[in-house]
Parts: C-alpha cells; structure tokens; sequence
C-alpha cells in the first residue's frame, strides 16, 4: 500500500517567517504538536514542534511574538513521497523517531503520515514497531 491510500491530505503548515507564538496558536486551533514550515516559494524547510517552541524559545527565554519559526524549528525534517510504500514510511519513522512525516512531492507539502493513519491502514504491526523504536531509543542530534 502506498503512502497516499491512507496520509491525511490536509496538512495545516506554517511559513518560516511567522513568529513562534503565531505558530504555538496555530498548533493549539488545529490541535497538533507539529506543524511543517514552508520557505520561499512554499517549499518545506523544517518543522517545529511544541517541544521546540518549549525548549528552544520559552526555556531559552526568548521573546515568542519577535522570534521566527525558522529560528526556532527543526531544519532537518524527514519525509515521504505520496508513492512511497508504507512499510518503508513505518521503517523511516523508526529509524528517525518521529510519529509523524510530512508527505512530500516535488518539494511541496501533500499532506501528513501519522502512526494512527498506518494503524488505521492495517499497518498496526508496523506502526506498533515504530512506536517502540521511538519510545526506547535516545536519538542523538
């Protein structure tokens, strides 16, 4: 099965130049803890996570309505393609520890990949391995 039979094709997304208290609000009206950011020309450059908005602006005392969200996102930011299979997508979520990716196509945002989408997909099996990779491993950055 493919990434695009079962990612959600909405995906709410920020711009790197947003501050970070427009994107914490963002997060907090679409309930997500992460959120793409587009670039120039709409390109995903990042993503920004409720732990970063915590750790990297709020812990490190900086100002949430002057601080970019390109200051403050993750830039290394992996994704799939809506053709990729998602065995390799549950693979690469493990592999990176994350519960999310972004579905990417010709560098543009499509959508998201969630381990509730692959569990929803029948890929429960898949998606209960990734969770564990991710719960029991400490990546190092």
């Amino acid at each position: 099965m493919k990434v695009r039979d079962c990612m959600t094709d909405t995906a709410v997304s920020v711009a790197a130049e947003e501050s970070a208290a427009v994107a914490a609000r963002v997060m907090a009206r679409h309930n997500v803890g992460s959120l793409p950011v587009r670039g120039r020309g709409g390109k995903l450059v990042g993503i920004v996570t409720d732990r970063d908005l915590a750790l990297r602006v709020i812990a490190s005392g900086e100002d949430a309505a002057t601080l970019s969200v390109g200051s403050a996102m993750t830039s290394h930011v992996a994704s799939v393609s809506p053709d990729d299979e998602l065995s390799d997508a549950a693979a690469l979520m493990a592999r990176e520890q994350v519960r999310r990716l972004p579905v990417v196509e010709n560098g543009r945002l499509r959508g998201m990949l969630s381990l509730a989408d692959l569990t929803r997909s029948g890929y429960a099996t898949e998606a209960a391995q990734a969770l564990c990779e991710i719960s029991s491993n400490v990546k190092k950055r």
